[in-house]
């Protein structure tokens, strides 16, 4: 896990970052050092470390991630669960071909890299069940609603759904706000920089506020 941040962090070319989404806090320069993008972008380690757990602790068989970025994260879930079927949705074409090389290259054959407009993507997986949505792309308000609105009919009872920095901007924790009001959503747990989602009918709806 973490010999594959360092790998990145050593990087040393650059590429054209094609962003779909809020973009990024640290820069605004569409060409970029890879090494850049995986200290910014990339899954800090404590973020890393719980999710790690959090995929050994539910032991999903089927993961939905949407923004790939260099698949730090994705990495992670799939060294936590070898077993599970992991789809992730990256928008930029360059940093989808750093990640799929990486992946190639440590033979994590469990996973499956979509390059691609996150709408077109999530419109023909909405047939699946996923076990956990890992939301770790776009980070605006109207985006984010949308595509929890759509994978809502890929969700059963004990699916998890992550949101990433819910706290990013004041309309991405509205956009927070809202999903924890929705009537499927039961649990809610905010760690401050991830907002977990459970859909559990047997139980009374709570929302948990932890710092992890």
């Amino acid at each position: 896990m973490s010999a594959y941040k360092k790998q990145l962090l050593q990087h040393e070319d650059k590429i054209q970052v094609t962003d779909l989404g809020a973009g990024s806090h640290a820069t605004k320069q569409r060409e970029r050092f890879i090494s850049e993008i995986a200290k910014n972008a990339g899954t800090p380690r404590k973020r890393a470390q719980l999710l790690y757990r959090l995929v050994t602790y539910f032991k999903p068989n089927n993961i939905l991630e949407l923004g790939t970025s260099l698949g730090i994260a994705t990495h992670v879930m799939s060294l936590a669960n070898p077993k599970a079927s992991i789809t992730s949705v990256e928008g930029c074409p360059n940093i989808s071909k750093v990640a799929k090389a990486n992946f190639e290259k440590l033979q994590l054959k469990n996973i499956e890299l979509i390059t691609g407009n996150f709408n077109e993507a999530i419109n023909k997986l909405t047939s699946n069940t996923y076990d956990l949505i890992f939301f770790d792309g776009n980070h605006q308000k109207e985006a984010t609603l949308s595509y929890f609105e759509t994978l809502l009919q890929t969700a059963h009872n004990d699916s998890v759904f992550i949101f990433d920095d819910i706290y990013w901007s004041k309309p991405m924790t509205e956009a927070w706000e809202t999903i924890k009001q929705h009537p499927r959503v039961t649990v809610t747990i905010d760690t401050f920089f991830w907002g977990l989602v459970f859909f559990r009918k047997e139980q009374l709806k709570e929302h948990f506020t932890i710092r992890v």
